[in-house]
C-alpha cells in the first residue's frame, strides 16, 4: 500500500517548520516515525496553549471523523 503524498507533504512541512530540518531528514524517516513526531509537537502545543487551540492532529481527526477529507 502507497502512502499518499498529499499526507507526505503536511508532515515533511509541519516537522520542517518547528524543528527546521531539511527535507532530505524528514523524508529518509518511516512514515510512522514522522508521524509520531507531529504528535509530539502537537502534544507540546496543546500543553503550551492550555488546549486553547486544537493541534495540527486534532483537527486531522475531526476531519477523518466527518469524512471531509482533511488529513490533518
Amino acid at each position: 500500500m502507497r502512502y499518499p503524498s498529499d499526507l507526505i507533504y503536511e508532515e515533511v512541512a509541519f516537522l520542517a517548520y518547528y524543528f527546521h530540518w531539511d527535507y532530505e531528514t524528514i523524508l529518509n524517516m518511516e512514515h510512522r516515525e514522522r508521524q509520531r513526531w507531529c504528535e509530539e509537537i502537537s502534544r507540546i502545543n496543546r500543553e503550551l496553549n492550555s488546549n486553547e487551540t486544537k493541534s495540527i492532529l486534532d483537527i486531522r481527526k475531526e476531519g477523518q471523523s466527518h469524512g471531509t477529507g482533511t488529513h490533518w
